[in-house]
């Protein structure tokens, strides 16, 4: 195998795949990114077994093959190479030869034949969605994922898909962010459980305005452009039924700055606790209270005005919560609906003219006199 690529592609190419490879591996060939010569230029590819990513990248093919290279190294050797066309050459004892300029490397790599097959994924009857779209729901929703351990099924997104809408769920039993986007020719009705880190890879590799089209294999999901794929194993199992918890009844509702709101809670939870970031509101007519008290750190108060409907009511909330909520908000004024210090509020943009729908719940503390 034999081709001269410029350095820009070269390190563009590796950005793409470079995320998917594992920081620590027990399979030597995870820890490689499979270069393959292809019509147009060169395939690089990485895996970890449940995120894999390919992308082509132009380069002048002098002699067609493929091997597969050290990542971490090849990575940090393109950073460094001077602005100069890098030239890449192997041959059959599996040495790479890379030559830039003055500077020239040799690196030991591992026959391509080791390297894992991707999944297998038939994207002959493959669902076409704007990346722009994927990208709302993924940005909005995915912060909510659960990070433990003990139930798997919340580690991924849940990601309704309708004939005429399309819907991203994420909660981690104590926050819970929704997202729905109107769609044309949706298909057919399903329900797929996506790992975030593969969402993740999707929010950075496609441009907003590329069409994707999506697959189903028996257990993985495949995106592909016409340059770059992605495939993930999907988590497996039932989601729980999260409209359940979805207050319907809150007949307390508050607008409020979002801006104002943010700052408050920012302030607050300067003197909240460590471990519970528990901060108290006091909802009233036409005002916002905000109470803190951290017995071996101090105490604060503050408060912002606001439009209240309802009876007078005191709240416990995890401030950082309620500020990841926030940074997701679109619209300048937000909506708070409440029912009681125990029960579930909701936030939502005020006055939103997009038509995608966005809610948010946090559940409450309790309040410790």
């Amino acid at each position: 195998m034999r081709f001269t690529i410029t350095r820009e592609k070269l390190q563009e190419g590796l950005s793409a795949v470079g995320a998917s490879i594992p920081s620590k591996t027990t399979l030597p060939v995870l820890a490689n990114i499979l270069v393959e010569t292809t019509d147009k230029g060169i395939r690089l590819s990485g895996t970890d077994l449940d995120i894999a990513v390919a992308t082509e990248v132009a380069a002048d093919v002098d002699s067609p093959g493929g091997i597969t290279i050290p990542a971490k190294k090849l990575i940090e050797i393109a950073r460094e190479l001077p602005p100069n066309p890098v030239k890449v050459a192997s041959s059959g004892d599996q040495r790479i030869t890379l030559e830039c300029g003055r500077s020239k490397f040799k690196l030991l790599g591992l026959p391509k034949d080791e390297f894992p097959a991707f999944p297998a994924v038939k994207f002959a009857n493959a669902l076409r969605i704007k990346s722009g779209e994927l990208q709302q729901l993924i940005s909005h929703v995915a912060f909510a994922v659960s990070t433990e351990e003990s139930r798997p099924i919340l580690n991924g997104v849940l990601w309704e898909l309708r004939a005429d809408r399309m819907r991203m769920v994420a909660t981690n039993g104590h926050r819970l962010a929704k997202m729905e986007l109107p769609v044309n020719g949706g298909g057919g009705s399903q329900d797929l459980i996506v790992p975030p880190k593969a969402l993740e890879q999707i929010r950075r590799l496609f441009p907003a305005e590329e069409e994707l089209e999506i697959a189903k294999g028996e257990n993985h999901l495949g995106f592909r452009s016409p340059l770059t794929s992605v495939f993930t194993r999907l988590i497996e199992g039932p989601y729980p039924n999260y409209e359940q918890v979805i207050p319907k009844d809150n007949d307390k509702v508050c607008i409020a700055d979002k801006a104002l709101l943010t700052s408050a809670i920012k302030r607050m939870s300067v003197i909240a606790s460590d471990q519970t970031h528990r901060i108290k509101l006091s909802f009233n007519a036409g005002m916002l209270k905000f109470a803190v008290q951290t017995p071996d750190l101090g105490e604060a108060q503050d408060e912002i005005p606001v439009r209240f409907d309802g009876d007078p009511i005191d709240i416990g909330f995890n401030a950082s919560y309620l500020l990841e909520v926030l940074r997701f908000i679109p619209t300048d004024e937000v909506k708070l609906t409440l029912k009681a210090p125990e029960r579930a509020a909701t936030i939502e943009p005020e006055a939103w003219k997009d038509p995608a729908a966005f809610l948010a719940l946090v559940m409450p503390l309790r309040l410790v006199d």
